[in-house]
């Protein structure tokens, strides 16, 4: 192989352990991310629901 190239690969693989485990938590603070907001997401959804049916109810009441 030519040593350059060697040397070239040997600085670059070197590295490769820290910038996959960089990818890696990225990638697992992105997903925590999605999943406590799709969470959240949910919960004001019931409760925007529950509120409409509270508003329906006291319309229905009122006339």
């Amino acid at each position: 192989m030519n040593p350059v190239l060697s040397e070239i690969y040997s600085t670059v693989l070197g590295g490769a352990p820290y910038v996959i485990a960089a990818y890696a938590l990225v990638f697992a603070i992105l997903m925590v991310y999605v999943i406590m907001t799709t969470l959240k997401l949910k919960n004001t959804e019931k409760k925007l629901d529950a509120l409409e049916e509270h508003v329906e109810e006291l319309l229905a009441a009122k006339k």
